[in-house]
């Protein structure tokens, strides 16, 4: 159980407010920090839980619980061994990030992050976005490895959060999917959303959001094959929800219904997806950049065993 109580009376300044925004003000921390407090059930208002978009009013009695534990919005300054710089401008650096890191803080994530690792590099970051978040334009999932791109000053923030939106990034990821899919190049355009029956996973759903994926068999191996992907949106997960969909999961992508078998003779503990490419218009310069990412040994090791027929 959480080991501070405050309690708050609220007055006619936070009427009409919403409650995550107020209780920022109210406790001084950040709005994702006071979101994940409501989320977690630790705030009420009047015996009542309330959610982070509830809009507060002009009177009563609000409790917030607040455990003694590190905030888990804190930004951890921590070493990554393996996490490569591969190109370092004034406007922004570009990383090659290893399996395990996440990209920025987030509740119930305990390990390393790349908003964290920078800080140790001695990058100082400087962006209107959350504290926590701080320089993240895009995101690669904690067991994906590679390329990754993170804006160093406010100007390269919104330009590249802008290239993002508006799709005029080039992102190219390399996945070892089980098979071979048919045809051997193709477009899968299909709805991503929430899994109806797992809240940690998503699917392709009716009413899900517009997702693209574009994709080439570079190599096929007989149990696997290597293909070239190219999203024209980011959504997440979506590169293994998509070949899930097709029958084809991602080689050593358990969550998404993998073959335990394979992904043990591949040496594979995570899903075989790889960032391999980024490419933008440079924020300042207007020209463009191109960054590429070398398989990691787990990645390499499973595509030799393949080649080599020892699987």
């Amino acid at each position: 159980m959480p080991d501070q109580l405050h309690q708050l009376w609220l007055d006619p300044e936070t009427a009409g407010k919403r409650a995550d925004a107020a209780i920022a003000g109210l406790l001084d921390i950040s709005r994702s920090a006071a979101a994940a407090l409501c989320t977690a059930g630790h705030v009420t208002l009047n015996g009542k839980v309330v959610g982070k978009s509830d809009r507060l009013p002009d009177a009563g009695e609000l409790e917030i619980r607040r455990s003694e534990e590190r905030d888990p919005l804190e930004i951890v300054v921590e070493e990554v061994e393996d996490l490569k710089v591969l190109g370092d401008d004034d406007d922004f650096v570009v990383i090659d990030k290893p399996v395990g890191v996440a990209a920025h803080p987030s509740p119930g994530w305990v390990g390393p992050t790349v908003v964290g690792a920078l800080a140790a590099l001695g990058y100082r970051i400087s962006t209107s976005g959350s504290a926590e978040r701080a320089g993240i334009v895009h995101r690669l999932d904690v067991g994906t490895s590679g390329v990754m791109v993170v804006a160093k000053t406010e100007h390269a923030y919104t330009l590249l959060k802008r290239a993002f939106k508006e799709r005029t990034v080039e992102k190219v990821y390399h996945a070892l999917v089980q098979g071979l899919p048919d045809p051997l190049e193709g477009t899968i355009d299909a709805p991503i959303g929430r899994h109806p029956g797992y809240d940690w996973r998503f699917a392709v759903v009716e009413d899900g959001r517009n997702s693209v994926t574009h994709y080439k068999v570079i190599e096929a191996f007989g149990k696997a094959s290597l293909v070239e992907v190219h999203l024209e949106t980011g959504r997440t997960h979506q590169i293994r929800v998509h070949f899930a969909a097709l029958r084809h999961p991602c080689a050593g992508d358990l969550t998404y219904g993998a073959d335990p078998k394979l992904a043990a003779e591949l040496g594979l503990t995570r899903q075989w997806l790889h960032a391999k490419k980024l490419g933008f218009d440079h924020p300042v310069t207007g020209k463009w950049v191109e960054y590429e990412s070398e398989y990691p040994q787990d990645l390499a090791y499973a595509l030799e065993a393949l080649a080599e027929h020892r699987v």
